[in-house]
């Protein structure tokens, strides 16, 4: 363990390293050698004096901002790097275990302006925060009112279908009824034009002569008149006659013929 390491910034400020613990291990193949060359104090002369001139060369080049807050997380990494270098080339049976740094210590005024600064740096990352949350939020928000537009969209869209659908259904059932209606009159004039048909069919069928004469015999027959007196009437009933004027009636060539009573 190294204690009280003072050394000066890049601009020029003093600060002082209270406590710095550096763990090493000798390898057992250069034990002999390196007591040999360096005496059982081997780790004075490469890492306890060693690390005073690192730390003051790391200060040297850096700012205090830089080394109490920018690269501060840093400076154990470049000092195990910076010492294991130089056991590496000059006691190689050194190696580097680890290096701890502790946060060094510097004037009252400079610190209460870091703080200070820290406390503003801390604001303004909570404000950011506060920021992202705000617009995580209104932007869960857009996505809600979109999502709800767009719902009730797709219902107005369902709806408007579905009436189409009826007025579609209503429109096609009509056009059934329509062509039901016509078919149904139809069927009953296409009937009576069938039964119209049918009748004067029959009804010239039954103009034959001898159907003829039977109606006229039958008119002559419910027409008969009784006569009173000194004279009656003399008539003379030829069936041959009768036949042929029958005939020419049905023709349409009978002559008029004027009956005197």
């Amino acid at each position: 363990m190294v204690t009280d390491i003072p050394c000066g910034t890049k601009g020029g400020v003093m600060i002082n390293f209270g406590k710095i613990e550096v763990v090493n291990r000798l390898h057992k193949e250069f034990v002999f050698e390196t007591l040999l060359n360096y005496g059982v104090h081997y780790d004075k002369t490469w890492i306890y004096d060693k690390i005073h001139h690192e730390i003051n060369q790391f200060c040297s080049s850096h700012t205090l901002q830089q080394v109490y807050i920018d690269v501060f997380d840093q400076i154990d990494e470049k000092m195990k790097d910076a010492l294991q270098v130089d056991c590496t080339h000059y006691a190689p049976g050194i190696e580097i275990i680890s290096v701890r740094v502790t946060k060094p210590t510097i004037p009252d005024s400079i610190r209460r302006n870091f703080e200070q600064m820290e406390e503003e740096r801390t604001k303004v990352l909570i404000a950011i925060e506060k920021q992202k949350v705000a617009e995580k939020e209104a932007e869960t928000m857009k996505k809600m009112a979109i999502s709800e537009a767009e719902k009730n969209a797709n219902v107005s869209k369902i709806l408007m279908e579905q009436k189409l659908l009826e007025k579609d259904s209503a429109r096609r059932q009509e056009e059934i009824e329509n062509a039901m209606y016509l078919a149904r009159e139809k069927s009953l004039a296409d009937a009576d034009f069938y039964r119209v048909i049918k009748e004067a069919e029959a009804n010239r069928l039954k103009l034959t002569p001898e159907f003829l004469q039977l109606k006229f015999i039958e008119a002559i027959a419910n027409n008969t008149k009784i006569f009173f007196g000194d004279k009656i009437p003399n008539m003379i009933l030829d069936q041959g006659l009768l036949g042929n004027f029958i005939h020419e009636v049905s023709r349409g060539t009978a002559p008029t013929a004027k009956a005197d009573i």
